[in-house]
């Protein structure tokens, strides 16, 4: 029984089954500490643990407590560096902030020799002078700025926790002192103390780890928010803020983070950390246990396996940047080229949008083969028999192939009936399906090279299903076949007069391009197809001919030389009607010669119908 349009069975992305997985994994991880020099962050729960991926278009997959709030902390740095890009010149702000890194812990005082300028904005001295240079001479004006453009990169209202603001400010003794250092070399120009209090309450912003996934994705989609469609930032900092995520972002532990994960990265010492992978996705993790350089230790666990699990390093670079699905074929369109019986022609029109042939191309990586779950497992609500087109595929990884299989696998234990065609050139997708996918499983899906036959098969099966006496070599009788519909009885007996009936087995060759055009068949059982040169030196299938139809129609109009092969794909019994018998249906049976030629009008009409329907299904 296969699954049904509609039905209730949950779908589940192997994407998120990986989150939930990882969830489960590290959850076990109890290194670390919850960080405890300002007060308020040491009541954390160090059992606290969310993951979130957020692609580049607004997908969200995530486990665990994604919805408890804590404080952003030294996350908001990057964020407010885009702010003071938005509110100064890059010149400005490089003359106050430089992009090295220090190598050295957050709150260490990088400043260079004689300028005082900090090293870098992602430092607590940097990160002070950035929120100095953000628009508003109080720290009322600046907070507000701090706000608004954070709750755009969230997609929501974001707030202050009041406790840890008031906890952060009478504990900042540090910080108080890097701000006078920074007045006293003119980086700030003005008293210290707007700017250094609106730093204390942008760390204290209350987010969650969705909210960190979405800010990631953000900066992952050039700024605008992928959920809201809001812009967040210009287009134009995005590089500059992933720059100093990129080499400055996880403070000492930069380098190896870069080598490791290669994801832009920033990090807070409540236990959150946001990845962003440039036009993909951009990742949330928050966990409170701090390893000794101020890192969430479960957070940089899931980030490094998410980048060797889906090969989310950022110097991989895909070479075709375009949607991984060319298009999506139904039959109740486009259906493949056998022609079908009235009668199947109806149900294909009526139900044929049960069947998806779903068309994939250019290089298929994590971020193509994520698109290509999220429009599959779309597909197959209302399209329960699928069918996978790999021959516009240029490349697949082993990423790629093995969330393939996890898809394939999940349909196929929801009965989810999968055909898989076009592969002969993609030897890693079967490789990866005999390793990852059990025997039972595997043996369920078919594999078909030529995706027309693929398409044809999807339809025979779907016709089966549909009706318990349906078959697709029955025999019929002559006065089934469509050619001599409406036909009476005694006209037909004439007509049989004339007819040579023979039995022939599969394989063979009834015509030939080039030969003489002289005989019209009519098909009683089994299925013909038509061939025709590729022009690259190989032939591919126009149609395919089954019960009741009649082929070499055109002997009867022009006579010209024969245009196609044609082979039986089965064992049929065919009757021949010799182009001079026919024309002598004209005078002894006038009645029948119409009609034939009647119907054969009608049905290259809807012949010609369904090709342009196709033409204009591929040039969309």
């Amino acid at each position: 029984m296969h699954a049904q349009a509609n039905s209730p069975v949950p779908l589940s992305s192997p994407i998120q089954e990986t989150i939930e997985e990882l969830f489960q994994r590290f959850q076990v991880l109890n290194e670390g500490e919850v960080a405890t020099y300002i007060p308020e962050l040491g009541k954390a729960d160090p059992n606290w643990f969310g993951i979130c991926l957020v692609t580049a278009d607004g997908a969200i997959y995530e486990a665990g407590n994604t919805t408890q709030e804590f404080t952003i902390q030294s996350i908001s740095k990057p964020f407010t560096y885009g702010m003071a890009l938005e509110d100064n010149s890059r010149a400005e702000v490089l003359k106050k902030i430089w992009v090295e890194p220090t190598g050295e812990a957050f709150n260490s005082i990088s400043l260079q020799p004689g300028t005082g300028r900090p090293l870098n904005p992602m430092i607590n001295a940097g990160a002070i002078a950035t929120t100095g240079l953000l628009e508003g001479k109080t720290t009322a004006q600046k907070v507000r700025r701090i706000m608004d453009s954070l709750s755009r990169f969230a997609g929501r209202n974001l707030s202050i926790d009041q406790a840890v603001y008031q906890s952060e400010s009478e504990t900042g003794h540090r910080n108080r002192a890097i701000a006078h250092m920074l007045r006293n070399f003119d980086i700030l120009q003005e008293d210290p103390t707007p700017a250094l209090e609106a730093y204390f309450q942008q760390c204290s912003v209350l987010v969650n780890c969705r909210d960190l996934g979405v800010m990631a994705a953000t900066l992952a989609n050039g700024g605008t928010n992928p959920l809201t469609g809001k812009r967040a930032v210009g287009a134009d900092y995005v590089e500059s803020m992933l720059s100093v995520m990129g080499s400055c972002g996880m403070y000492d532990a930069a380098g190896e983070w870069i080598y490791n994960v290669g994801m832009p990265a920033k990090s807070g010492v409540a236990g959150g950390i946001v990845a962003v992978l440039p036009g993909q996705l951009g990742i949330g993790v928050f966990s409170p246990r701090l390893d000794p350089r101020g890192n969430s230790v479960r957070g940089i666990a899931v980030c490094r396996e998410l980048s060797r699990l889906y090969d989310l390093h950022m110097f991989k670079i895909p070479r075709v940047a375009r949607t991984s699905v060319r298009r999506v074929i139904h039959p109740d369109q486009n259906g493949s080229n056998r022609l079908r019986t009235e009668a199947e022609s109806r149900l294909l029109k009526l139900q044929g949008h049960r069947i998806a042939l779903v068309e994939l191309q250019g290089e298929l990586l994590f971020s193509g083969s994520e698109s290509v779950i999220r429009a599959v497992l779309e597909v197959v609500r209302e399209s329960p028999h699928l069918l996978l087109d790999f021959r516009h595929v240029l490349r697949m990884d082993l990423v790629a192939a093995r969330l393939m299989s996890r898809l394939i696998l999940g349909l196929l234990q929801k009965e989810f009936p999968v055909i898989m065609t076009g592969t002969r050139h993609l030897p890693i997708l079967e490789s990866v399906f005999r390793k990852e996918i059990p025997d039972e499983w595997r043996e369920k899906i078919l594999w078909v090279q030529e995706s027309d036959y693929a398409l044809e098969t999807a339809e025979n099966r779907l016709l089966a299903d549909l009706s318990a006496d349906w078959s697709a070599d029955e025999r019929v009788d002559l006065a089934d076949c469509e050619l001599v519909a409406g036909a009476a009885a005694e006209d037909l007996l004439v007509l049989e007069r004339h007819l040579k009936t023979t039995s022939l087995p599969r394989g063979s060759v009834l015509i030939l391009p080039g030969e003489d055009a002289s005989d019209l068949y009519f098909l009683l059982r089994g299925k013909v197809s038509a061939w025709v040169p590729d022009g690259q030196g190989e032939e591919m299938r126009v149609s395919t001919f089954s019960s009741g139809m009649a082929f070499g129609e055109m002997a009867l109009i022009d006579r010209s030389p024969r245009s196609a092969k044609m082979v039986s794909d089965s064992d049929v019994e065919i009757c021949k009607l010799g182009a001079g018998d026919f024309d002598a249906l004209e005078q002894s049976c006038p009645r029948l010669y119409a009609l034939i030629l009647r119907n054969l009008a009608r049905l290259l009409s809807g012949r010609l119908r369904k090709a342009n329907i196709g033409r204009s299904v591929l040039a969309r």
